[in-house]
């Protein structure tokens, strides 16, 4: 059985302005195809069902470009409740099991990733991050965020960035108190004992964070 899928859509895309001054940073093109449905192509592809997306800012432009698919949203309109509040919030529409959850602010080449994560995911995990080495993640600012062992378990700082998709056991979600937290809250948690892990990407990849990344994401995708 496929997992659920959560697209996170509703951040203030702050490092991305001025292209988000009057769009959501989802909404914008990079090769001629909105970030939202390269995402939702990727999770169609991989056959997870429902999806959902969750919205805040400029929401109603997120509702409009969704308004005649089989998509339903997770309004946050009233309060933006970070990636760990919005995937607890949205839980009732994922229904039970596994959540796939994944940025639409990147691209990525070569295997689809969410399907990998499916083939990859088994029971010693609570979850099971994508990611992929620092020395090939394009418009990567900063240093890494994980290391892993020879069994797959990450650990904080290393060589490795995390690619914005991972697999979940959202029942984890209720040892967080706070109506607004990271899902790096329940990360660290499930690092503790053991039972987060990573799988590496195996093709292109590039974080589309700023507008001078846009031109960088088009090479990538070019070159894949």
């Amino acid at each position: 059985m496929r997992p659920a899928l959560m697209i996170f859509a509703a951040g203030l895309g702050t490092r991305m302005r001025p292209l988000t001054d009057n769009r959501p940073k989802p909404l914008i093109e990079v090769a001629g195809q909105t970030l939202l449905d390269r995402a939702l192509a990727m999770g169609r592809q991989a056959q997870l069902s429902p999806i959902v997306v969750n919205s805040h800012y400029l929401g109603e432009q997120i509702a409009d470009h969704l308004a005649k698919q089989d998509v339903a949203i997770s309004d946050e309109s009233d309060l933006l409740l970070d990636t760990g509040g919005g995937l607890r919030n949205a839980l009732p529409l994922l229904g039970d099991g596994p959540v796939m959850t994944l940025n639409p602010d990147v691209v990525w080449t070569g295997p689809n990733p969410l399907t990998a994560l499916c083939e990859a995911w088994d029971d010693r995990m609570d979850a099971l991050l994508a990611v992929v080495p620092i020395a090939t993640a394009t418009a990567r600012v900063g240093g890494g965020d994980f290391s892993m062992d020879a069994a797959g378990r990450i650990a904080r700082r290393g060589d490795f960035v995390y690619a914005g998709a991972h697999i979940i056991r959202p029942e984890r979600l209720a040892e967080i108190p706070d109506q607004v937290f990271s899902l790096n809250r329940i990360w660290d948690v499930l690092i503790a004992g053991g039972r987060a892990y990573g799988m590496i990407h195996t093709g292109g990849w590039c974080d589309v964070g700023r507008p001078e990344t846009i031109p960088l994401a088009e090479t990538v995708l070019a070159d894949g």
